[in-house]
């Protein structure tokens, strides 16, 4: 007896059909890759700064918010290496640095610093898992800065985050 399987038709396009089509598509793929970095690489152009206006005397004067040693300033803190709650055996390395909305004392990011550590050694691995869980220590980091600094840390940028 023959197999049934055997003598029943091919079903869907042929090989050379579906070859076509899988080129085509790669085509179009490179193709808008290509046109948008090419937006891309056009509309990054650098932002200008507006200059400031002279006074009636004649003499330049900038803008309080734009002299220098005031506005936003970023800190990098010292990295910080400690095991995490549970499970014991495991390591967290965090790099970080502190925005402030103005310039701040070294002392202030110690403090920063020595709040985030202990707050590292109460994590357990299950609390930093997956994006959500990154979203809640980066929401936590932030959260413990802006208590310890009164207000003036306004954001925690993670430059590295390892758990071995």
């Amino acid at each position: 007896m023959a197999s049934v399987e055997q003598n029943q038709p091919r079903k869907g396009p042929p090989l050379a059909i579906q070859a076509g089509m899988l080129l085509l598509v790669t085509a179009v793929a490179i193709g808008m890759g290509w046109l948008s970095g090419g937006y891309l690489k056009s509309a990054g152009g650098p932002a200008t700064v507006p200059a400031a206006p002279e006074n009636a005397g004649g003499a330049e004067k900038l803008a309080p918010a734009l002299t220098p040693g005031s506005g936003p300033t970023v800190v990098a803190l010292a990295p910080i290496t400690t095991n995490l709650a549970s499970p014991a055996d495991t390591w967290i390395r965090l790099e970080a640095s502190i925005v402030y909305d103005a310039p701040q004392s070294q002392s202030m990011s110690d403090d920063i610093q020595q709040d985030l550590l202990a707050m590292l050694r109460t994590l357990k691995m299950h609390q930093i898992e997956g994006a959500s869980g990154y979203q809640h220590l980066k929401a936590d980091l932030e959260e413990r800065a802006a208590i310890r600094s009164g207000g003036h840390a306004k954001q925690v940028l993670i430059r590295t985050l390892l758990v071995e």
